[in-house]
């Protein structure tokens, strides 16, 4: 499992929990902004009794290229139709191959056959590897990739349960899966204390999604952020 300890990961997480799969999580620290997003999926996969959680770290500031690694302003209050077109700045260039390349090398070991990533297509910031047709690429790369695949002992499947569902329905999904939302962040650009910011993508997606849920977010805002708590 993919898990970066925002609403999606562990939506996703507590899916495959119910599934009755055995879970063992990966996350990185690649270089973003803050370590708040590596200190929730720290408190998820505590409270889901994963088997295993590594962190891996690589630094993808070398490179730059976003505002996630770079000394890039993180966009603020974009009005919905604004967030609809286009790939914005908080785009990692090629993230979700390095993940699910080193998902995929830790499943041919584990000897695994699911890997599930919480993308989604609907509510989200335009990058392009949250796309069906990315996964099904990413899907037919990996029956190739892999010597238990070559060799036929490991048919690996991709896992990609909220890829179609609003950031409203995962929210339903996982109040209905009894998740605790509060260990969670989504926050590009946090406090130093931890507290989102309540203006970037993330933040105001989140935010929409709880309003249509009709659910208070648990997460704490900044006093700054007009987010009534």
């Amino acid at each position: 499992m993919l898990l970066s300890g925002g609403v999606d990961s562990t939506t996703t997480l507590a899916l495959a929990a119910r599934q009755g799969f055995e879970l063992y999580a990966l996350t990185f620290r690649y270089g973003q902004r803050h370590e708040a997003e590596i200190d929730a999926a720290r408190r998820v996969a505590r409270a889901f009794r994963v088997a295993q959680h590594e962190i891996v770290a690589f630094d993808l500031r070398r490179f730059g290229g976003s505002a996630l690694t770079d000394d890039i302003a993180v966009p603020k209050d974009r009005a919905p139709r604004d967030m609809a077109h286009g790939i914005p700045v908080t785009y990692v260039p090629a993230r979700n191959t390095i993940f699910l390349s080193f998902a995929l090398a830790w499943a041919e070991v584990l000897g695994a056959s699911d890997i599930f990533v919480g993308v989604n297509a609907v509510d989200y910031s335009g990058y392009p590897d949250c796309r069906p047709e990315y996964i099904a690429a990413f899907q037919a790369l990996a029956d190739l990739a892999t010597k238990a695949g070559v060799e036929s002992r490991q048919r690996l499947r991709i896992h990609t349960p909220l890829i179609s569902l609003s950031k409203k329905e995962i929210i339903e999904t996982g109040l209905s899966l009894g998740i605790d939302y509060g260990l969670t962040t989504s926050c590009y650009d946090p406090s130093p204390a931890g507290e989102a910011c309540g203006r970037c993508d993330a933040c105001l997606l989140r935010l929409k999604g709880f309003a249509e849920a009709g659910a208070r977010d648990p997460i704490r805002y900044r006093a700054t952020a007009g987010v009534t708590p």
